[in-house]
């Protein structure tokens, strides 16, 4: 049987119920109620004021909304939620919640963030409305229209003959841990172009045999990661020291601290290797 997957849309389909999945977001954190193993479901949220709500699409035929909290609750770290709810950190509702309702915080913390930072236009600074069929924000004067932002970035998985992959200490990592490289798309560049440019740059690799491993997206805060697998050319390895605390080769059986599947595509793209490895 297949599970229960997001159908996204943005204008809410004719003879939809009133009970619905709530995602209410706040800096980074969305609401959970059921002993917190999922997203408020029901005919309202469960904080009453809200500043916003927008249609993300339907779970199983029921309704799913994106929910902005007041501006008041702006000035307190935490708002206060009802009893039987609770407010957690986007990047732990991963396996808290369904797959499905898992990609709907995540898309309800986007849009929401971009609604917000969209409400006034970049070319002539009149207020923006709501689109009526489109997922965007409409100049009240100039009729510019501003959709969502989305930032593509390439992650990518080295790989040398001798079995061994190129991971790197990022600085934004915490601690000593690895993971596989990684880098935004640059405007006019295509993504084969991005995956040779991003690994030369940070560790002075060349690669060859550049394949699509898949994609994933990641609200952290608006970007779409697309996996890429390659093969070592030639170089050693120098370091971006703005970017890059440490990187070299592991052999699938001396891995350092690096993700393993769960919820980002560096995860997978590891497990991959070493499945292909024998591990």
């Amino acid at each position: 049987m297949d599970l229960p997957r997001l159908e996204p849309l943005v204008v809410p389909p004719e003879g939809l119920g009133a009970e619905a999945h709530w995602v209410v977001v706040h800096k980074g954190h969305v609401v959970l109620g059921f002993e917190g193993d999922a997203l408020p479901f029901g005919a309202e949220p469960p904080l009453g004021a809200t500043l916003s709500r927008h249609f993300l699409g339907t779970i199983g035929g029921h309704g799913v909304w994106a929910v902005d909290i007041e501006d008041h609750h702006e000035h307190h770290d935490v708002p206060d939620v009802a009893d039987g709810f609770e407010l957690v950190n986007l990047r732990a509702v991963y396996g808290r919640v369904p797959e499905a309702q898992w990609y709907s915080a995540g898309r309800a913390e986007q849009i929401v963030q971009w609604s917000r930072t969209h409400q006034f236009c970049g070319r002539c600074g009149s207020q923006t409305k709501a689109h009526p069929t489109d997922r965007a924000r409409s100049c009240t004067t100039c009729g510019l229209l501003a959709y969502p932002r989305l930032s593509p970035a390439v992650i990518m998985l080295v790989e040398r003959d001798d079995g061994r992959a190129l991971l790197a200490q990022g600085r934004q990592f915490p601690g000593r841990f690895f993971s596989t490289l990684a880098g935004f798309v640059e405007p006019g560049e295509n993504l084969e172009d991005a995956v040779h440019r991003e690994i030369l740059e940070e560790t002075n690799i060349a690669v060859t045999d550049v394949s699509y491993f898949g994609s994933q997206p990641w609200p952290f805060p608006n970007s779409l990661m697309l996996g890429f697998k390659a093969n070592y050319e030639s170089g050693d390895i120098v370091i971006q020291e703005d970017e890059i605390v440490e990187a070299s080769w592991f052999a699938p059986d001396d891995l350092p601290p690096c993700p393993r599947g769960g919820m980002s595509i560096a995860g997978s793209l590891i497990d991959d290797w070493l499945t292909r490895s024998g591990q």
